[in-house]
């Protein structure tokens, strides 16, 4: 078995393919479909990008209904899933509130600025039939920025697959996906930052076959008067999360570890009642720096 290994940016993030493959071709081949699948899907779903299916959808904010594909149709789906087992918590419209957030200039936005913005958000002011979505209020938006990465990881993984690969890891920005070992059959070592030590390790934990992902309030924040504010916000209040450091999340697909580690995040007091009654394997950082984990199996803890 021959190895390879692929580093490229993607999504904002640096990315990162390694695979075994029969011989050199079967392997470059594969790789290099891959992260045409990924790229495919960042210009498919970036809000930044003007022709994207996002955009196109946003453009329409307050007017007609959009037909959307089988694969956005998806998408939309899970998203709706998870804004219902999240209580509503777990919502693509609630990125308009990055409006009233300053974290580059780690501004705190005024109640008179959120009051403004938060009528616009809600999953439940969407009209949403299965083929068709509709923002009802002007000035929405829907933003897939919280399960884009984590469904390209699966779409790359699927891609590998169809190569027959069945060796390998996919990191788009600490979103793993593994297919199967290494070709000696060890697992993957996926090392987990420390949320409190930027360049620290908290966690190795090792994986061979299924999905990782962390979401954390470390990721962009700013600190005022002592307060830390992160990006993740509560779609009802438009304020940032405070229970959790982070949260990372053990499951088969890249997608459903990516939107349940969110959802923990979101749910704040509640989160680890939520994800034992599921029985995720998951490990969780609370305020104080203590690590709640459960059916990880054994892992290193790099710190005490």
């Amino acid at each position: 078995m021959i190895f390879h290994r692929a580093l490229f940016k993607a999504m904002a993030c640096d990315c990162e393919i390694q695979l075994y493959a029969k011989d050199s071709v079967r392997g470059r081949t594969a790789i290099d479909a891959a992260i045409a699948e990924v790229r495919r899907i960042e210009v498919s779903y970036s809000r930044y990008l003007p022709d994207s299916v996002v955009s196109r959808i946003n453009r329409m904010s307050g007017l007609d209904a959009v037909a959307v594909d089988e694969e956005t149709a998806g998408l939309l789906g899970h998203a709706d899933a998870c804004h219902e087992i999240s209580h509503g918590l777990f919502d693509i419209t609630s990125g308009v509130l990055r409006r009233a957030w300053d974290f580059r200039g780690g501004l705190v936005p005024s109640e008179v600025a959120l009051a403004a913005i938060l009528p616009l958000v809600g999953w439940d002011k969407v009209e949403w039939d299965g083929s068709h979505i509709r923002l009802a209020r002007l000035g929405m938006e829907i933003d897939f920025g919280g399960i884009g990465k984590e469904y390209a990881v699966d779409r790359a993984a699927a891609s590998l697959h169809a190569y027959d690969i069945q060796n390998a890891i996919v990191n788009l920005g600490g979103d793993v996906r593994a297919l199967g070992p290494h070709a000696d059959g060890t697992p993957w070592d996926v090392h987990i930052s420390h949320p409190r030590e930027p360049g620290s390790i908290l966690t190795t934990l090792s994986l061979d076959c299924g999905a990782l992902a962390t979401s954390g309030d470390y990721q962009r924040y700013f600190i005022h008067e002592g307060r830390h504010y992160c990006h993740i916000l509560n779609p009802l209040t438009g304020m940032p999360v405070t229970t959790w450091q982070s949260a990372t999340i053990i499951s088969a697909l890249s997608i459903d570890s990516g939107s349940i580690a969110t959802i923990a995040m979101l749910l704040e007091a509640t989160a680890l009642e939520f994800l034992d009654a599921r029985e995720e394997r998951y490990l969780l950082v609370d305020g104080s720096g203590d690590v709640h984990s459960r059916n990880l199996g054994p892992f290193q803890r790099v710190l005490a």
